[in-house]
């Protein structure tokens, strides 16, 4: 004898004969699907920001029963009415204020359009369908989805953040920034490379979103000694969650030759040996006016005695 126990209640079962546990089950959950408001699974359905969500009500209608004598209604959780068709009449009364005059249904495909769909929209959804027979109308169908929206990321765009000309030894500050996306990322990485080789930097990426449209603004900042002496190119990876791949920014060139240290160098240095070439000259152009100046005195003495 088979028990099944749900809270403090206990329902006793006919004895199964011939049958084993699991054919049992298999029959209790086969029974549980075929059970009027019980969807088996729940639909993925995606849109992109501002644009229509599908949302079908998955219903076959095998016995062509005629939409006079049916109820057809979607919601978003539980209290939330989204669209009613009224046997056969489009109803509003009980809509809900975010969904009037953003619905349209299109009954020979059992599908709702949600116009205009955003960040808030998210959530669960579900088709019910009641019949009316005899007295109060029974539920003969449901589905449900969930609605994920999409909204794309701008391109990555690297900044330079230091001022003036790069200089050897010194170092590189740099930005990388995306607007405008939805849902938040996994991460934003750096590619630095030159000669034949490649270094993967993951900063920490700095995230905000909108109070009111709900998309997300990513940044990251990557802070690294001027490469010299190579042709070295910098770029910034945004990737993004559910499979919606990876967005890269158009590569930073930056290549500076340690040539240009020793012409600098040399730069300086010439102006240098001038002035201590001047400077020689006037010591001993001074020398030499003394040396005539004490010759002349002893001329003088000389000529005296």
């Amino acid at each position: 004898m088979l028990l099944l126990k749900a809270g403090k209640h206990t329902e006793v079962l006919a004895p199964v004969y011939g049958k084993s546990v699991m054919e049992v089950c298999v029959f209790f959950l086969c029974a549980m699907i075929s059970v009027p408001g019980i969807a088996a699974s729940v639909h993925q359905v995606k849109a992109f920001l501002n644009h229509t969500a599908y949302l079908s009500c998955y219903f076959p209608n095998s016995q062509k029963i005629d939409m006079r004598d049916l109820i057809v209604f979607w919601q978003k959780g539980s209290h939330r009415v989204v669209h009613e068709v009224y046997y056969g009449e489009e109803k509003r009364d009980h809509l809900s204020p975010e969904y009037i005059n953003r619905t349209k249904v299109d009954m020979d495909k059992w599908t709702l359009q949600l116009l205009n769909a955003g960040v808030k929209d998210e959530g669960h959804y579900e088709c019910i369908v009641q019949h009316k027979k005899e007295g109060p109308p029974k539920v003969i169908h449901t589905s449900e989805c969930s609605l994920h929206v999409t909204a794309n990321y701008s391109q990555p765009e690297i900044a330079q953040l230091h001022t003036g000309e790069l200089k050897p030894y010194g170092y590189l500050n740099l930005s990388c920034s995306s607007v405008g996306g939805y849902p938040e990322p996994k991460e934003m990485t750096w590619l630095i490379s030159y000669e034949n080789t490649t270094y993967k930097h993951m900063p920490h990426m700095d995230v905000s979103q909108d109070a009111v449209t709900k998309l997300y603004n990513v940044t990251s900042k990557l802070n690294i000694p001027v490469p010299t002496n190579s042709l070295t190119n910098i770029s910034c990876l945004l990737h993004l969650r559910e499979q919606l791949g990876i967005l890269v920014s158009a590569p930073l060139h930056i290549e500076i030759q340690e040539k240009e240290v020793e012409q600098v160098n040399i730069n300086f240095s010439g102006p240098l040996i001038a002035v201590v070439v001047l400077v020689a000259l006037l010591l001993g152009f001074v020398i030499l006016k003394k040396i005539r100046n004490i010759l002349s005195t002893n001329q003088s003495v000389s000529l005296a005695v």
